[in-house]
């Protein structure tokens, strides 16, 4: 019974995935790359110098993740029972690496946002993904128009959810190299 549930998650979590943009699906590739030490990135994914600039700011501001990761797993981020005082200490670093991945302009919605960082992050971050998300869509650094679209993106459900699953993500999606036509 537990096979054909993962087997039927991992199918949900595929057919998700498939319905992304092909600019967002990249982008979710590349990002598991890069924040889970999957492949070298700049051999993988860069195109020219331009996006070479971009993965290494990439890894840069990926940092964070290993100090969200250590944060995540312990009481500080147990979601709604969380206090005040750990607002700081995960919204913050949270708040800069998805402000960091929405200006980069490859994710066009909520729901690639969360597919992306529940693979980064783990299930224990799904309780902090609406607020960081707004919180990042509605800074100067997105465009007004770009704003916009985020915002609408989330619907109420996610923004007003009244609990969040544990269930880990089990699919992962990698770069797959296409052979070419002999």
């Amino acid at each position: 019974m537990a096979t054909t549930q993962t087997a039927q998650t991992i199918v949900t979590e595929m057919r998700e995935f498939a319905g992304f943009t092909p600019c967002e699906q990249r982008y979710i590739r590349r990002s598991l790359d890069i924040g889970l030490g999957r492949h070298d990135a700049f051999r993988r994914w860069a195109r020219g110098p331009a996006e070479a600039a971009s993965i290494r700011t990439q890894y840069v501001m990926y940092q964070d993740l290993k100090l969200l990761r250590s944060l995540l797993t312990t009481d500080v981020a147990g979601g709604e029972a969380a206090g005040l005082e750990d607002l700081e200490t995960v919204m913050g670093p949270l708040l800069r690496v998805t402000t960091f991945d929405l200006s980069q302009g490859r994710i066009e919605c909520f729901s690639a946002y969360r597919f992306l960082y529940e693979r980064l992050l783990g299930a224990e971050v799904r309780p902090w993904l609406p607020g960081a998300f707004c919180g990042a869509a509605a800074l100067p650094h997105i465009r007004p128009e770009r704003r916009k679209e985020l915002l609408q993106s989330i619907s109420e459900a996610a923004a007003t959810a009244p609990g969040w699953s544990l269930r880990s993500p089990q699919f992962f999606p990698e770069y797959v190299e296409l052979e070419e036509a002999a």
